[in-house]
């Protein structure tokens, strides 16, 4: 069984650090941002959505928690977005910790916000997801997440000679 539990401070600070690396590697990955560069940019971006940490209004951390033991197996961002009637949720990062993988876990905790979601009156959840990550697209697809746009990039080569 599989539940979401509200993050604490401590483990805040540990999801920080770990998901802006995490970020910073997959901008660098999807060839969206330099690799000399990336952690800062990332850096960047968590400062500007959780200026207040977990204190930062319409966001929600939560660990995700699994097995009769509690084991911590992942995390999972949430933010909401809009004013009402038009209030929607964004899942900013999910992650599931690379031995717990492939069991569900991923799954189950999306199914739980979507509870949560709907007992916030929110109208609908979205998310990003790096083109290179398959697995995760196959994930999400098979939740009822639809694709609401493409960003597409071609690298160029600049010859200066």
């Amino acid at each position: 069984m599989t539940i979401l539990v509200p993050m604490d401070e401590e483990q805040y600070q540990r999801f920080v650090r770990t998901a802006i690396d995490g970020y910073a590697e997959d901008n660098v990955a999807a060839g969206r941002w330099p690799a000399d560069s990336a952690l800062s940019r990332s850096r960047d971006e968590f400062e500007r959505l959780l200026p207040q940490g977990l204190q930062t209004p319409d966001n929600k951390l939560y660990q995700i928690v699994a097995g009769p033991n509690g084991t911590v197996v992942g995390a999972l961002w949430f933010g909401i977005l809009g004013a009402d009637p038009n209030r929607s949720g964004f899942v900013y990062n999910i992650r599931i910790e690379p031995a717990f993988r492939g069991r569900g876990h991923a799954k189950a905790a999306l199914e739980l916000l979507e509870q949560i979601a709907m007992q916030d009156g929110l109208t609908s959840i979205g998310l990003h997801v790096f083109g290179f990550n398959t697995g995760a697209q196959a994930l999400y697809r098979s939740l009822g997440y639809g694709i609401t746009g493409f960003n597409m990039r071609k690298p160029l080569r600049l010859d200066r000679g």
